[in-house]
């Protein structure tokens, strides 16, 4: 998957100005793709060369903000793309390399790292029930389109619950062998 088809599919969604975009992709795709802001207004400008997106400038404006819409090319490349076969995402975590580095070096280093990434998914995971609160309260999901957002939300909560589950015991194995030395 390349930035482009986040931005596509952000675009598809609302047409935005490059911060409204960035703004909305760091409160939303940004969970599960990263990109800078440098990297999403390059991108914006390598899909306009492409003929991908286009602009609609606001006459009225006194600034010369420039709103992005996708055009057709932009829809045929992202249909294009989502009949593609992908392989499932492969966990790539320094946290696990860390760890396999202790279980040879046993300096029993690592542990304050956990406890910090232990807290980073707490406060993730409440930001995620926090969306999922304010955004799917009632039980049932009006439309497709909200049912695939909830879903997505839904395994993002999941995983969250997963790592903060796994880090715990984690946490625990390891201070468990450190007060038996």
């Amino acid at each position: 998957m390349s930035l482009a088809h986040v931005l596509l599919t952000s675009l598809i969604e609302k047409p935005s100005t490059g911060i409204e975009l960035a703004r909305r992709f760091d409160r939303s795709m940004g969970f599960f793709w990263n990109a800078t802001h440098q990297q999403i207004y390059r991108e914006l400008s390598a899909m306009q060369q492409k003929g991908w997106i286009s602009t609609i400038e606001d006459e009225s404006a006194t600034s010369r903000k420039k709103t992005y819409q996708v055009e057709q090319m932009g829809r045929t490349e992202l249909a294009d793309w989502m009949v593609k076969q992908s392989p499932p995402a492969q966990l790539r975590e320094e946290l696990m390399v860390r760890l396999r580095a202790e279980a040879q070096i046993g300096e029993a280093t690592v542990l304050p790292e956990l406890e910090r990434h232990l807290v980073l998914h707490q406060e993730k995971l409440k930001t995620y029930q926090l969306i999922y609160n304010k955004d799917f309260s009632s039980s049932e999901t009006e439309n497709r389109t909200l049912y695939i957002h909830k879903m997505i939300l839904q395994l993002g909560i999941n995983l969250e619950v997963g790592w903060i589950q796994w880090l715990e015991a984690m946490i625990a194995g390891l201070k468990n062998f450190d007060s038996h030395k």
